[in-house]
């Protein structure tokens, strides 16, 4: 796999770099070098097309993004995972706050963090350390700590308790309300399958 990246420019350098691509002796052209240099952060940069420079910006993408290439217009090979994208801006344009970009790159992604992704739970730091912390005395053989298990367990046996005592008062009452039948009352040790059990 190839390692890539989407450079994003300005219309009026988009249109430089194209008639610098497209020009078979790239001598002849105004625009000579393309250059692109980073500072120490990794992030912010300057993007150079001749003599101009124009500040760039580094970019996470909010969605990875699959490149292809083809030979032959009718089979695709994947090429790389795009994750990240070069903004180049204009002189007087504000260098963006944030290391990941807001959009995707197509237009069905715009503001594609806010509008299709889950929000990230909002958690208390001191909760999660205990639990954390819980959880690996449990795993080394010891007790949780700061936790009440009896009494979830109390409350859900004193309602079985409680359920199970009105129950069979309940069945005591319907049982003297309907008398017993039986059909074999005569003979003790004769059934009724005795009695279907004619063809044998």
């Amino acid at each position: 796999m190839e390692e890539q990246f989407i450079l994003r420019v300005p219309p009026n350098v988009a249109e430089r770099i194209e008639r610098l691509l497209n020009e078979n002796n790239a001598s002849s052209s105004e625009d000579k070098s393309l250059d692109l240099q980073f500072s120490d952060d990794g992030r912010s940069g300057t993007f150079v097309i001749g003599d101009e420079h124009f500040p760039a910006s580094l970019l996470d993408l909010p969605a990875v993004v699959e490149s292809y290439k083809t030979y032959d217009d009718n089979s695709l090979v994947k090429t790389a995972d795009i994750g990240q994208m070069i903004m180049v801006r204009e002189s007087g344009d504000a260098a963006p706050d944030v290391i990941e970009y807001r959009h995707g790159l197509t237009p069905p992604m715009r503001d594609a963090r806010k509008r299709r992704f889950r929000r990230e739970p909002d958690l208390n730091p001191e909760l999660v350390s205990r639990v954390e912390k819980d959880l690996l005395k449990i795993i080394a053989g010891g007790t949780a700590e700061n936790i009440d298990i009896l009494s979830s367990s109390e409350q859900e046996g004193g309602e079985n308790a409680r359920g199970a005592n009105k129950k069979p008062a309940a069945t005591s009452a319907s049982k003297n309300d309907v008398p017993e039948t039986h059909t074999n009352a005569g003979d003790a040790d004769r059934s009724d399958s005795d009695d279907s059990d004619d063809s044998v």
